[in-house]
């Protein structure tokens, strides 16, 4: 990324400092360093120092020698207490400075920072009011050193030094102090970061990431019970951790900066509601412009400072317990109210794309009032195609299992992500890696029959399991001649990819399955799936050695009359 000077400012550099390098006696300070990567991101102005190589352009080799001479070192180790300010630390999400302590309220909100040339290093951690929450109702946070977590707990004292590391050799290092839990538990508070160091700025910012992305939503988003131990286990902030929410595993993959406005039970028309009636006490729209919706956190948020290029919205999991009473009377309740949200966010983030999406707890039944949602206000906005929508796959509870009261778990989540992943590259123009993703989720059965083998047979495909049946009643000459598959299937050169399904077919039975280009011209997987019985389990793995959009999934068993076969459970994911 490379930006140019202005001519004015060309003219005053040439004028005032040709020849000029930098040297080990000018400093930077953490807040110059953020400003200069700001305007490497198109988020701020040029200014004259920032040409820190005197070549007449300001790009990333101006951030490389600033960062060399912030990082200079004197040989003079002294102590320093440093403020968590975002002029030292880089904010990631809503958080709220408050008599000088940083307090991170939202799911995901953090700090993180680059420690340089120090003996030894500690953050003094806050806690407010919440800590005599019960056990059970502690906020939850990490602290991560060079990407290893050095304690994850739930903060049960006002304040505690955590210690970052120590010794008699300086070390460089990359800090994250993260919030697990979700708002409505009670923040983290971060009030200094202790060094012994002989740098010239001991405490920079990390670098912001180009692309950034927001996440309205729900518990899902929360990620809830994400550690639970099953669907029975009830709520705790122990099994609630943000890292592994799809919300957080999205902007990993993506390389992104996110934020997040997510509440637990929380609804575009109706908070969760136990008997059927609408529940007003949990409206998104009516905290969306808030750092948070607790006593003292309900501050506003300057969306204007803090742009987004990407808002992710998953609403309506909650609503459900109202909507679905009456959906006549009710669906448009919901699409009138979330008609409403998009236009906060719209108004909030003009220039963002919107992603809507629901459905990974069920509740399918809201999408159609989502999509009507988004047909009324494409026609009041400018937003034309910026915004998509999306039925997100239900979770998979025989093999993925389940998390506390029926949430999603680490590997629904994973799932989530990777779909969510494809779809804003689709939506940015950016390429997709596909890795994780169930490339054949949107593919297509049918039975293809040799007819003039007299090969004929009857199917049936269920969407309640995404079942496909084929009763074969006659099966021609040859296992060919009856064939279930399944197109088309995106699959991209080099990509590695694991096809698993269960089948049910005569015991005993060896039928041939193919992974094939449409004309069936390059195979990729060919090999036998064996029957013992009731759903028999497969699994293969394999390569593409080509880009195939419309390649397919084959099962043949024709040569036999009067058989059955039915194929349950189909993925095909990217591994690599």
């Amino acid at each position: 990324m490379k930006k140019k000077i202005t001519a004015a400012l060309a003219a005053a550099i040439a004028a005032t400092a040709v020849g000029a390098t930098v040297s080990a006696a000018t400093v930077y300070s953490p807040d110059t360093l953020k400003k200069l990567g700001s305007f490497l991101l198109g988020k701020d102005t040029a200014e004259e120092s920032m040409d820190v190589n005197s070549d007449k352009t300001i790009d990333i080799f101006d951030m490389v020698e600033m960062r060399k001479a912030a990082s200079s070192t004197s040989g003079e180790f002294t102590s320093s207490v440093i403020a968590p300010t975002e002029k030292n630390v880089n904010y990631i999400n809503r958080n709220a400075v408050i008599d000088g302590v940083t307090w991170l309220v939202q799911s995901g909100a953090a700090v993180e920072f680059n420690i340089t040339s120090a003996k030894s290093a500690s953050v003094v951690i806050k806690g407010d009011n919440a800590i005599n929450n019960g056990d059970n109702y502690r906020p939850r946070y990490a602290v991560i050193v060079d990407d290893k977590i050095i304690l994850d707990e739930c903060l049960s004292k006002k304040e505690k030094a955590v210690e970052l590391f120590s010794g008699d050799t300086p070390r460089n290092a990359t800090v994250k102090v993260i919030h697990l839990s979700e708002a409505n538990n009670g923040p983290i508070g971060i009030s200094a970061i202790n060094v012994v160091s002989d740098a010239a700025s001991p405490v920079t910012p990390t670098p912001e990431k180009e692309l950034h992305i927001e996440f309205v939503g729900d518990s899902i988003t929360c990620a809830y019970g994400v550690e639970g131990k099953d669907q029975y286990e009830g709520f705790k902030t122990s099994t609630e951790n943000f890292m592994k929410s799809y919300a957080y595993l999205t902007a990993q993959k993506l390389g992104a900066e996110y934020s997040t406005a997510c509440y637990s039970g929380y609804g575009a028309v109706s908070a969760y509601s136990g008997d059927g009636s609408r529940n007003t006490s949990g409206l998104i729209g009516s905290c969306y412009n808030n750092i948070g919706n607790t006593d003292g956190y309900n501050i506003p948020w300057s969306h204007s400072d803090h742009p987004v290029d990407v808002v992710v919205v998953n609403i309506g999991t909650n609503d459900h317990t109202y909507v679905s009473k009456d959906y006549d009377k009710r669906g448009p309740e919901f699409t009138e109210a979330y008609v409403e949200l998009l236009a906060s966010i719209h108004k909030a983030q003009p220039k963002a794309f919107i992603v809507c999406t629901v459905g990974t707890m069920g509740c399918a039944e809201m999408y159609p009032y989502i999509e009507e949602a988004i047909k009324q206000f494409k026609t009041e906005t400018d937003i034309g195609d910026r915004i998509i929508s999306y039925l997100s796959a239900t979770q998979d509870m025989n093999n993925d299992g389940l998390g506390s009261d029926w949430h999603p778990t680490y590997a629904t989540q994973q799932r989530s992500a990777a779909v969510l992943t494809d779809k804003i590259c689709r939506l940015i123009g950016r390429e997709s890696d596909q890795v994780g993703l169930d490339v054949s989720a949107d593919a297509e059965y049918k039975a293809v029959l040799n007819e003039s083998s007299g090969a004929n047979a009857a199917t049936y495909f269920s969407d309640y399991d995404r079942s496909f049946w084929v009763n074969v009643v006659t099966g021609g000459s040859k296992a060919e001649d009856v064939q279930s598959v399944l197109s088309p299937i995106s699959l991209k050169k080099n990509g590695k990819y694991k096809l698993s399904f269960k089948a049910t077919a005569p015991e005993g039975s060896k039928l041939p399955v193919q992974v094939r280009s449409k004309d069936g011209s390059a195979v990729y997987y060919d090999g036998f799936f064996t029957s013992n019985g009731e759903k028999t389990p497969f699994e293969a793995e394999f390569s593409a050695d080509t880009d195939d959009a419309s390649a397919e999934f084959s099962i043949s068993f024709g040569g036999k009359d009067y058989s059955s076969v039915t194929i349950y459970e189909l993925k095909l994911i990217k591994t690599a």
